[in-house]
This record gives C-alpha cells, sequence and structure tokens, in this order.
C-alpha cells in the first residue's frame, strides 16, 4: 500500500534534513512544505541528496508569491537534482499568507490556478511559451533546462470548486483536515481513480499516547486559529461550534493557546495519533475513502529522532 511523508513546516533545517536521511524504504513521496521559514524548492533539491529512493514532492507551494514561469523552472531545476524524482504540488494558500505576508491581493484562485497549471505544463514540455490569458500574460518564454518528462502537479484543494479543478486540470489532489466521510462523499461525486487522491493526515506517535494526542491538538489548532480557508470549510462541514470555540480561545489567549479549545473527538475525526501499536490501523479508514496516498504529517513529541524512529516503525507494512 502507498504511503507517503511531510515533514513539517515547523521542523528546524537540519532536523529535516536529518529526518529526510532515515526515509524508510516503504515511502513512496517525501513532502516539503512552505509557508513562511523555509522555501521550498531549496529543501526538496536538499532532501532529494538525503533520500534518494522516493519522489520528492512540494505541499505547498502557492501560486501568488511566483509567477508560474519561475514555477516551473524551480520544479524542473529539483527534478534535474534529483533524478526525474519531483513532484509540484501548487496551492491558492490563504488571506492571511498571501495578503498579509506577501502584500499580494488573493484574487480569482480558481483562474489564477487553471492558468498557472497550463504555463508549468507548456513550459516542462518545451518549445517557446506564448500565454495570452485572464491572469497571466507570458511572451517568448523558453526554459533553458529540459526536465525531459512532464512533472506530475498535485493542487491543493479545500473547496468544491477547487477540487473540481484538481480532478479537470491535475494529476493528483492533496487534501487536508479532512474527515474520511466527507472523502468519501467527494470523491463518489468527481470519481475515483481518475486522478491520484493525496490526503495530508496531521499524525504523531510517541510511547505516551496523551502526549501525541496533545501535540496533534497543537497543529490543528494552529491551523484553525491561522488559516481562514481551513476553518471556514471545517466550520461549513460539521464542525461549527468547535470552530468557533477555537476561536472564541485565539482571541483570550491568542494563536499560542488556542488549541486547548479543540476536543478530543474533532482530532480522532481529523488527526492520527497515540502511541505505537493504535495509529498504523487509522489509515485504513482514510484508504477506503477514496485516498489513494496518504501524507503523513510528521509532528514530533519530545526528542525529535526519536519520535521519528516511533513514527517511521509505526507506519512500515512489513512491521506489522
Amino acid at each position: 500500500m502507498r504511503t507517503s511523508f511531510s515533514l513539517g513546516s515547523l521542523l528546524p533545517v537540519g532536523d529535516l534534513l536529518d529526518c529526510a536521511s532515515r526515509i524508510p524504504p516503504y515511502v513512496e513521496t517525501l513532502w516539503i512544505p512552505e509557508t513562511w521559514g523555509m522555501e521550498a524548492f531549496s529543501m526538496m533539491a536538499a532532501a532529494s541528496a538525503r533520500a534518494p529512493h522516493c519522489r520528492i514532492g512540494s505541499s505547498i507551494v502557492n501560486i501568488y508569491s511566483r509567477s508560474p514561469a519561475l514555477a516551473a523552472m524551480g520544479a524542473a531545476t529539483v527534478d534535474l537534482i534529483s533524478g526525474g524524482r519531483a513532484v509540484l504540488g501548487l496551492g491558492a494558500s490563504s488571506r492571511e499568507i498571501v495578503g498579509s505576508l506577501h502584500g499580494m491581493a488573493r484574487d480569482e484562485p480558481l483562474s489564477r490556478m487553471r492558468e498557472f497549471v497550463r504555463v508549468v505544463r507548456l513550459a516542462h514540455a518545451g518549445g517557446r511559451i506564448d500565454h495570452r490569458g485572464r491572469i497571466f500574460d507570458l511572451s517568448g518564454f523558453r526554459l533553458l533546462v529540459d526536465p525531459g518528462r512532464r512533472i506530475p502537479v498535485y493542487i491543493a484543494a479545500v473547496g468544491p470548486a477547487m477540487c473540481r479543478l484538481a480532478w479537470e486540470v491535475g494529476d493528483g489532489v492533496i487534501l487536508y483536515l479532512r474527515p474520511p466521510a466527507e472523502i468519501s462523499r467527494m470523491t463518489g461525486r468527481l470519481g475515483r481513480g481518475r486522478i491520484d487522491v493525496a490526503c495530508q493526515i496531521i499524525t504523531c506517535v510517541a510511547e505516551d499516547a496523551d502526549a501525541a494526542i496533545d501535540r496533534a491538538r497543537r497543529t490543528l489548532g494552529f491551523y484553525i486559529g491561522a488559516g481562514s480557508a481551513y476553518r471556514e470549510f471545517l466550520a461549513a462541514n460539521g464542525f461549527a461550534g468547535e470552530v468557533a470555540a477555537v476561536m472564541g480561545e485565539l482571541k483570550r489567549s491568542g494563536l499560542g493557546r488556542c488549541h486547548e479549545a479543540v476536543p478530543d473527538k474533532m482530532v480522532d475525526r481529523l488527526c492520527i495519533a497515540g502511541a505505537p501499536g493504535e495509529c498504523a490501523g487509522r489509515l485504513g479508514a482514510f484508504r477506503d475513502a477514496g485516498v489513494d496516498l496518504p501524507v503523513l504529517q510528521f509532528n514530533p513529541a519530545g526528542d525529535v529522532r526519536e519520535s521519528f524512529g516511533l513514527f517511521a516503525a509505526e507506519f512500515d507494512p512489513g512491521g506489522t
């Protein structure tokens, strides 16, 4: 069964690269995030040397802070460095990141994504690009490097319109913070097997199950508090009261403590957390719902090396 890992954006560079060097053979893809810390393509290239057996994906680079030409260049560069293992994960990000941190208007995400993917694909196919679109005008762009293949493009999707676009133009979709029941409904509507369905899952494994659950709760609370797209989606899909409680705590105590309002049942439905022997079996619900490629987001509890060892061993299909 296919499995992939994501190394969380809050890991220091040294820890991320150390974990990359210890990625087990059963992992198909190593996904590298980008928020407001590490730059994704640099880290993908560095991680590819540490994990020579698996694909290296961006999860995700946003489509506002780079032009499609620059994203095509970054993906092609990583693909050449890694020997043809790059996966380009693209997303529209959030109003908070695009607007506040990059100082750009997060306008027309669907049109932008459609054109962005088209330009990237044309660039990787070689030849001159003269593109006239609603969002982008390119004249005479041509990559001076040739990846020699069609680099897979995965689209991060939250709302139904972006999901439909991913099914239409993507090689895969990247989902996040979605309970299996909702994934099943969505894949049933859009069609299983048409594209590769990847779903990133907040994951923590620790000898102390309560510590693992608390670590997952902190990550979940952070994403609800910091990202309007995820909290709006969750509020509209069965978690309105829980989201309201988290936002109330955010106003009272700040981002560092809003996770205290996240109930256990929300962690249980959206995350995988617990002691060794308690977590691997939880993947079955996501696979049954239509997830082709679970993306296990590593969240360390305590010492990073020890925590990663427990995490990697827990999901080893040969060890169960």
